[in-house]
């Protein structure tokens, strides 16, 4: 079976800007949904005192975050209809820099999602911090840059959310996926 790239949707951003609960609520609507992996990563390692976190080892964590989203999108091959990703294998290449390294760059180029990425922007009005989202405000604004580079980087377009609420969102969204 042939998987259709454009049932491969993914949402990004930076930290805080509603993706997480964006997804939520296209979950609650019926959609099937894969959730961010760093944040589970960051739980994980949390529970063992591993090296695959940010501060402690980023090419360890870039590494760590690829393998998972290559997991993901294989095995999103086997299922049929639209999958909303919660980030996805472009950002993981671009973790370390832009260029990647080759080895992410071959990722990013064999693993391709839908051509319209939507992006939350940032948004202070609902940013905040917790136990595993402790980026500042200004670390959250390079993140979201970082994001917008990655994507563009590996031939993406973006389609910015609008700052509206979730179910705004959500609509917004079903819409331009034709749902």
């Amino acid at each position: 079976m042939s998987r259709d790239l454009e049932d491969l949707v993914v949402l990004t951003g930076g930290p805080g800007a509603g993706k997480t609960t964006l997804i939520a609520e296209l979950q609650r609507r019926g959609h099937r949904a894969r959730p961010e992996s760093a944040r589970r990563i960051l739980k994980d390692q949390a529970l063992f005192g591993g090296r695959a976190t940010g501060p402690t080892d980023p090419a360890l964590f870039a590494e760590t975050i690829m393998a998972w989203e290559v997991r993901t999108w294989v095995e999103e091959q086997a299922c049929e209809g639209r999958v909303f990703f919660d980030r996805a294998v472009p950002e993981a290449a671009a973790m370390l820099g832009l260029p990647p390294p080759a080895h992410f760059a071959r990722a990013a180029a064999r693993f391709r999602f839908a051509r319209r990425v939507f992006i939350a922007p940032p948004w202070r009005a609902i940013y905040v911090q917790d136990e595993e989202r402790t980026q500042t405000w200004d670390e959250a604004l390079a993140t979201d840059a970082a994001c917008r580079a990655a994507y563009a980087f590996f031939g993406y377009e973006l389609v910015e959310l609008p700052l509206a609420n979730v179910a705004a969102r959500a609509d917004f969204v079903e819409s331009h996926c034709g749902l």
